[in-house]
């Protein structure tokens, strides 16, 4: 059974989500960008509970949330040790291991990358994926601590699930990711996902989610041909002013 996923704003670019598991109600929100947002989606929702935080990683714009939602709603914190660095954390996970939401198992996959203990959660039945900073519509994170080689190895790692798996994508960046693909990718295909972009983001309306045979489709940095192309398009992105 499928996870009910609530994609909502918070803060000036990124998105909070709350997941439900069908078949329990069990809840968890992925990341913690704004506790009262969170907390207030959760009450549009009448899902009624919040029993677990999944964190990607430790930066305060996805862990600043962590103790206001504990004092409220009493849920476990689950994320990467690099967690502890910003905010409390009551679980640690890392690559290969398995989080339970009701009925639901969430594979975890280790990213670094954008930080060095960065990982994302996958309901692998289900088709769906929460990527933090890992993974964009159209581009990737920052590399703030890893290297060019270390996230060419996490993309990769997402380019090999299936082509439909639905990404949630942790930021709205997607209009400026557009602009600089289509600087390396002159493609009427590409021209055209652009177009789709900026048409939805001048209704007010979201890009994501996205899914991987998308990205692997358009994205410029799934789209490199190996790490030192994909450091050249990363070198790129960071002073583009397109």
């Amino acid at each position: 059974m499928p996870l009910d996923v609530r994609l909502f704003p918070c803060l000036s670019d990124n998105y909070g989500f709350l997941v439900r598991d069908a078949a329990t109600g069990a809840v968890a929100t992925v990341d913690t960008p704004d506790a009262e947002a969170i907390l207030a989606e959760l009450e549009r929702s009448g899902w009624g509970r919040l029993d677990l935080i999944l964190n990607t990683h430790w930066h305060p714009d996805h862990t600043q949330g962590n103790a206001a939602l504990k004092a409220a709603a009493g849920c476990e914190i689950v994320g990467p040790e690099e967690v502890r660095k910003a905010a409390p954390l009551d679980r640690v996970v890392r690559g290969g291991d398995a989080v339970t939401l009701g009925e639901t198992g969430l594979e975890v996959t280790d990213t670094p990358g954008h930080t060095l203990g960065h990982i994302v959660y996958r309901d692998a039945a289900g088709g769906q994926a929460f990527v933090g900073d890992t993974l964009f519509a159209l581009g990737c994170g920052r590399l703030f601590e890893g290297t060019p080689e270390q996230m060419w190895d996490s993309l990769r790692r997402l380019a090999a699930w299936p082509d439909e798996t639905t990404v949630w994508c942790a930021h709205e960046y997607t209009a400026a990711n557009a602009r600089f693909a289509l600087s390396l990718d002159d493609r009427p295909e590409m021209a055209a996902r652009a177009a789709e972009v900026f048409a939805a983001r001048d209704r007010g309306q979201p890009t994501v989610p996205t899914t991987i045979g998308a990205e692997k489709a358009f994205n410029p940095f799934l789209r490199a041909a190996d790490a030192a192309e994909f450091a050249a398009r990363r070198a790129a992105k960071d002073s583009f002013a397109g």
